[in-house]
């Protein structure tokens, strides 16, 4: 499936450069000659990527990308830039720009960056649908746990927790085997609601063993660490 790439420059001479390049590449290429035509394009079509001149009539490269990012356009963009200005390359990755190339640039150069900006958003869009797949169902040992829909299940019956009972039980099974401060669980669940006062995570952390344990006196799930905190660990069944 080919992708899709909206190049906008109002030089001819560039404008026939990319467009070559990049359509006997196996790209599908798109041209906007000014800043306004090109952020209609993109607000109307969905584009694999966006090649933005900074220098543009109408409206320049960075309101542009401005005006994407705000409308929550997050289409990679590759700004093209004949300054040598640091300033200009800063301020359009703050903006939102993915990369930039300086003016005079290779066809192979072009190739490059497109390439390697596919490759990063591929890897993320991959990273983020491993993450939604592995949150879609979290469970340690006979407790499983539906982030989503908020809901928390021990040998398939369901569980009533509070909304802070819930966070501080899914922030423990997300640093699982890691022993974590009662401080860091304070800041982490409550947001410094409670700074300070350690004595509200000992209040949870013994409704959630009253929930979750087999035994409150020997816990399995939820260890307490003397001195430190306290560490969720499979129980010993699962290990």
């Amino acid at each position: 499936m080919s992708r899709n790439i909206l190049v906008v420059d109002d030089e001819e001479s560039i404008v026939t450069l990319l467009q070559y390049n990049l359509e006997q590449a196996g790209f599908t290429v798109t041209v906007s000659m000014d800043g306004e035509a090109a952020l209609q394009e993109a607000k109307q079509t969905a584009y694999d990527l966006i090649v933005l001149d900074l220098m543009l009539p109408k409206m320049d490269g960075l309101e542009v990308c401005r005006q994407l990012r705000q409308n929550q356009i997050h289409t990679p963009i590759l700004m093209l830039t004949a300054k040598d200005d640091e300033f200009d390359k800063v301020l359009g990755l703050e903006l939102g720009a993915d990369d930039y190339m300086t003016k005079p640039f290779s066809p192979r150069e072009v190739l490059a960056r497109t390439k390697a900006i596919f490759r990063r958003t591929s890897d993320l869009q991959e990273k983020k649908q491993t993450q939604r797949e592995h949150d879609a169902q979290l469970q340690i040992g006979d407790v499983k746990i539906f982030p989503e829909n908020y809901e928390v299940y021990l040998h398939g019956k369901a569980l009533e927790l509070t909304p802070k009972e819930f966070e501080l039980l899914l922030y423990l099974v997300h640093y699982k085997g890691k022993v974590l401060t009662r401080d860091q669980l304070l800041n982490a669940v409550w947001n410094y609601e409670f700074a300070g006062d350690t004595r509200i995570v000992d209040v949870h952390i013994s409704h959630l063993r009253e929930k979750i344990e087999p035994n409150t006196k020997k816990p399995v799930y939820i260890k307490t660490v003397r001195g430190l905190g306290y560490k969720l660990e499979e129980p010993p069944a699962y290990e």
